[in-house]
Parts: structure tokens; C-alpha cells; sequence
């Protein structure tokens, strides 16, 4: 009896872990890509932000076709049920990766990490539309104070760019499709993490370099005349890689959390974001009801986190099994998921 309860404490202590581990290291690919993105089409002007998703989805292909060669990753060889079985997963990662990239160089970082927010309410939607999960009432108090404070801090813009505005909603709205979908596929495609990765990168990559090269973007990017700094070099084969780790951290934290969760993780790193894109690209323009509006915004994501990565103690009776009713509420029920 008592070697039971150990072993299903160790279980739980493990579970939560990763669930944290996994968050945080979401956070700091989100975090660290963006900044490099934005040094990547701002402070170097590379004039093609469709160029930079091109590399991206490159970098994630060879990644994981050497790590399938040599055997260091798994994932299904192709066949001719895939397409049908991970759609419509390209499509989303594609136009997430390219409208993201394109409102990161039109906007300033701290007004696009404020916009950003609106994607947690659509995933929360969606979640409770698609997957049946249901919010506590702590957690819609937290999404609520997160997309006011964006909003807030949107109406007083004084570098507003409708452009980037609508690049960035409808990233918000792939992101939202992107996490709740991704979360349906690996409870059910059977192909885990590194072949959604794959395939999501393979399938769509064609097709980007045609729209790009109709677009004239890749005779723009061949003239750019930064080639030759060695600095930028590293930044955009950084961006290249980062993209395909980015991949990876938010397929690991969808898995072991929730779309939701990942979402607002990935906004919980605009805390730094924001404060540090006041000094990258030189593109942020300050105001106090902008300020005031992001700093509810974020005062409304750490809410969400306490909620969601606190470990509450086993009520009394209930043994290692019980959870808190907040993380309840935004995990799906058991599923394929352990078997990823």
C-alpha cells in the first residue's frame, strides 16, 4: 500500500514537472525567437519576412530527416494517408509562421506582444468549442484582464500600422486553430511530435517558395546587401534554427498542458519582450495608457500563471489522484497522448 502511494506520488511529481518544464522551455524558444526575428527585419532591414519562413521551414526539414536518419528521432515514413490524417495542420503552421513573422516587422515589439494577447481568447473559445474544455471562472477573469489591458493599450497606439494590426489578428486566429487542432492530432493522427513537425514543414514548403518567388520576395532577399555581415549571418541562420525549436517547445507544451496554457505562455514571455523592444528596433513610440494597458495585460497573465503551474496538496481522501479543479478544467480527458 504505502509503495504504491510513492510510486504514484513520484508519477505525479514527474507529470508536474514536465507540464512546468515543458511551459518554461516554450516560453524561452518563444522568447528568444522573437527578439531574433525582430533584430532579423528591423534593426537589419532584411527586406522579405516570406524569405525568413522559407529558412525556417528548411531548417525544421533537414533537422528532422538527419534525426530520423540516424535514428536519434521517430516519426512514420510517408504514405499516402498522411495529408488526410494531419490537415488541416499545414495550412495553419504556414500562415501562422508567415503573418506572425510579417506583424513582428511591421509593428514595435511591445504593441505586437499587447495584440498578441487577443489569441488567448480565441483559443479559450475554441477549446470550449472544439475540444469541450471548459475554463474555471478564475482563469476567464485572468483571459478577460489580459485582452482589456491589450486593448486598452491599443487605442492609444501612436505608431498604429493597420497593416501590421491585421497580420497580427490573423496570426492570433491561426494561433488559436493552430493549438487546439495540434492537441486533436496528437490524441489522434498516431504520427507524434517530430512527424506533425515534419510534414507540417514538408508539405508546405513548395508552396511557400512559389508564393514568394511570384511575390518577387526572393530576388529581394538575393539583393539584400547584409549577406556579407557575418553578424546578421548568425542572426539569420539563429532565426532559421529557432524556428524549427519553437516547433518543438510548443508541440511539447501543448502535449503535456493544454492549447491554452501554451498560448499564454507564449505571451507570459512578452513580459521581458515588451520592456526590451522599447530599446530593439526603435520602432515603440511611449504613452501612458499604452503602458498602463500592457502592464494590466500582464498583470492578467500572471494570474493565469499561478492558476495553472500552482501544486496544490492532495485534499484529504482523495489520494495522489487529485488535481486542482483549475488545471481540470483546461486539460482534455486521457487520450493518445501518452502514447506520443
Amino acid at each position: 500500500m504505502g509503495a504504491a502511494d510513492i510510486s504514484g506520488n513520484g508519477n505525479d511529481g514527474i507529470t508536474h514537472l514536465m507540464k512546468v518544464t515543458s511551459a518554461l522551455f516554450y516560453g524561452f524558444a518563444s522568447f528568444f525567437i522573437t527578439v531574433v526575428n525582430k533584430t532579423v527585419l528591423t534593426s537589419y532591414r532584411f527586406p522579405s519576412f516570406l524569405v525568413l519562413s522559407l529558412g525556417q521551414l528548411a531548417a525544421s526539414i533537414v533537422v528532422l530527416f538527419l534525426g530520423k536518419h540516424f535514428n536519434i528521432v521517430k516519426f512514420p515514413d510517408f504514405s499516402r494517408d498522411i495529408p488526410r490524417k494531419i490537415f488541416p495542420l499545414p495550412l495553419i503552421y504556414l500562415g501562422n509562421m508567415m503573418f506572425g513573422l510579417g506583424g513582428t516587422q511591421a509593428l514595435s515589439l511591445p504593441m505586437f506582444a499587447a495584440l498578441r494577447r487577443f489569441s488567448i481568447l480565441m483559443t479559450m473559445i475554441l477549446e470550449l468549442r472544439i475540444l469541450g474544455i471548459r475554463p474555471t471562472t478564475t482563469v476567464q477573469i485572468s483571459v478577460y484582464s489580459m485582452v482589456g489591458g491589450a486593448l486598452l493599450a491599443a487605442s492609444d497606439d501612436l505608431s498604429f500600422n493597420l497593416r501590421g494590426y491585421l497580420f497580427v489578428m490573423i496570426t492570433n486566429s491561426l494561433t488559436a486553430a493552430n493549438g487546439v487542432y495540434m492537441k486533436k492530432k496528437l490524441d489522434t493522427a498516431d504520427m507524434g511530435k517530430y512527424g506533425l513537425m515534419y510534414y507540417n514543414s514538408l508539405f508546405m514548403f513548395l508552396p511557400a517558395l512559389i508564393a514568394t518567388w511570384l511575390l518577387g520576395d526572393l530576388d529581394k532577399a538575393w539583393q539584400f546587401e547584409g549577406w556579407n555581415d557575418s553578424l546578421f549571418l548568425v542572426q539569420f541562420l539563429l532565426s532559421c534554427v529557432m524556428g524549427f525549436i519553437l516547433s518543438y517547445s510548443t508541440i511539447l507544451c501543448t502535449q503535456y498542458n493544454s492549447a491554452l496554457t501554451t498560448t499564454i505562455v507564449g505571451c507570459l514571455k512578452n513580459i521581458s519582450v515588451t520592456y526590451i523592444g522599447m530599446f530593439i528596433g526603435g520602432d515603440y513610440v511611449f504613452s501612458w495608457l499604452n503602458s498602463i494597458g500592457i502592464n494590466i495585460s500582464v498583470a492578467g497573465s500572471l494570474l493565469y500563471a499561478y492558476v495553472t503551474f500552482r501544486k496544490k496538496a492532495p485534499a484529504a481522501g482523495a489520494g495522489s489522484s487529485s488535481a486542482s479543479s483549475d488545471r481540470k478544467s483546461l486539460l482534455p480527458p486521457p487520450g493518445r497522448i501518452d502514447n506520443v
